[in-house]
């Protein structure tokens, strides 16, 4: 009696079931999931293009006189008249330039269109800015206003999100890490409702970062 169809494929399937699938090679875990970028590679340029691609407004700072000029800018064609600074530093590097800031809380929650801060690092995979609470701003300046604004410098660009971390304990100490600590890609935005993108929902719906060069200048 022959071999019906059925009988064939039905041998052939418990043939196939004996023999042993070749297994993948174990990966290696002690590797980084992402390629590390090339000796030659700009961070401060990876991140910029980052962060753009996030929807973030970016200015690159040629020196503090720069930054001056395009924060003034960026205030007029904005229409800012409440610009919240809260951090010392920043207060007297403003006031050397003439910027006009709010530097308390006096109807900060009427009027905070705008808050300019410091962060802690800048990511470059993920176009990402590292904050935490241990600053003079706080945790409500990087986000209640409208317009979070930054002030960074391109030695606080690092790789990965683990490389800010890491800069974060050699900062503080791994026992003493701030209370909050917040990863920002982009301005903040959500889908929940109906699918609709709305930009603001539970941050700012702006976020712009100018980016202060400080590496030492070439020598010839």
């Amino acid at each position: 009696m022959s071999d019906t169809s059925r009988d064939i494929v039905l041998r052939r399937i418990r043939e196939s079931l004996r023999k042993t699938a070749p297994q993948p090679e174990r990966p290696d875990f002690t590797e980084p999931l992402h390629p590390r970028p090339a000796p030659g590679d700009d961070l401060a340029v990876l991140f910029a293009q980052s962060f753009v691609r996030v929807g973030g407004v970016f200015f690159f700072c040629e020196s503090v006189e720069h930054f001056y000029d395009q924060l003034f800018a960026y205030k007029q064609e904005k229409g800012l008249e409440h610009l919240y600074v809260w951090e010392p530093e920043l207060k007297k590097l403003l006031h050397a330039g003439n910027i006009v800031f709010q530097g308390d809380e006096a109807e900060f929650l009427d009027h905070a269109e705008a808050s300019l801060t410091t962060c802690e690092a800048l990511v470059a995979r993920t176009g990402s800015v590292l904050v935490s609470a241990a600053t003079g701003s706080g945790r409500r300046l990087s986000i209640y206003p409208d317009q979070h604004l930054i002030l960074a410098r391109t030695s606080q660009v690092v790789t990965d999100i683990g490389d800010g971390l890491k800069l974060l304990q050699q900062k503080y100490g791994a026992d003493k890490l701030p209370s909050m600590m917040s990863l920002t890609t982009g301005p903040s935005r959500t889908a929940d409702i109906e699918k609709t993108l709305v930009l603001g929902a539970h941050g700012p719906r702006s976020i712009v970062l100018f980016l202060l060069d400080d590496a030492p200048a070439a020598t010839t």
